[in-house]
């Protein structure tokens, strides 16, 4: 990747965070576009602190004219972008019966619009520039029922079928879009729902073990590993790999 400008949505946390600093490892200029300005800062510092290239931008995914604003901050800063991952994304719990029209409106807003406008944006400019890699971030419940995801596994679904689409239309443009399907990986975003559901320490310690054991291989995942897969993706070693679905999931899908 070396020299080659990438585009982490949700570059500042979790899963994004590690796919950035991989990046940043390979080569690559990363562009950490988020709307926490200082958690893509911060990562920033540390890809810097390894010896690569990096840059924050404050972008909002669901907004059109702020990922229009994003691309050419980038790309005045950075050079012309030839890698997409679009990563963020935000989870919602519960039941179609459990989720308000604005819960659901907000996660496909996000999971879907924001990837959406990313696409819209960057696509047509690598057409102009003779090609780039997109790699979405789906998850397994794109792929089968997970309880109480019902907005969320919408949205993935609907990442799942992009990436197909984008990869049927764009083959001939030397464009490779593949996705990936993570299963429960360990983010801040799990620290958060157990302390959020689970205030007793010993109830949190054991629910947090419930969910490492539902993989199984019998532990979470964690956030470097889906970054390894994701940085072979974007490489040219996956040069022949396009319109691909990749689990991610400790064998979770064996279950199933």
């Amino acid at each position: 990747m070396q020299n080659r400008v990438a585009v982490v949505t949700g570059g500042g946390k979790g899963i994004g965070q590690a796919i950035a600093q991989r990046f940043g490892l390979e080569g690559a200029k990363v562009a950490i576009w988020e709307v926490d300005e200082k958690s893509a800062q911060a990562n920033v510092m540390t890809i810097e602190a390894e010896g690569g290239t990096a840059l924050a931008v404050s972008c909002d995914v669901t907004n059109h004219a702020s990922v229009v604003a994003a691309t050419e901050t980038t790309e005045s800063n950075l050079g012309k972008v030839s890698i997409l991952v679009n990563n963020a994304g935000i989870a919602h719990v519960g039941t179609v019966e459990d989720t308000t029209e604005e819960d659901f409106d907000r996660v496909q807003e996000v999971n879907v619009k924001g990837p959406f406008n990313c696409l819209r944006v960057l696509v047509p400019r690598m057409v102009e520039n003779g090609g780039g890699v997109i790699l979405n971030l789906a998850s397994i419940a794109s792929r089968l029922g997970i309880s109480e995801r019902f907005a969320y596994s919408t949205s993935k679904g609907a990442m799942l079928a992009m990436t197909l689409s984008v990869a049927k239309d764009y083959v001939n443009h030397d464009i490779r879009c593949n996705c990936l399907c993570p299963g429960r990986v360990h983010t801040p975003f799990v620290d958060g729902y157990l302390e959020k559901y689970y205030p007793d320490e010993s109830e949190r310690l054991k629910m947090f073990n419930k969910l490492s054991e539902y993989q199984p291989i019998g532990r979470m995942g964690k956030p470097e590993e889906i970054a390894a897969l994701a940085a072979f993706l974007c490489s040219d070693e996956a040069s022949f790999i396009t319109g691909s679905a990749y689990d991610v999931d400790g064998g979770t899908m064996l279950l199933h």
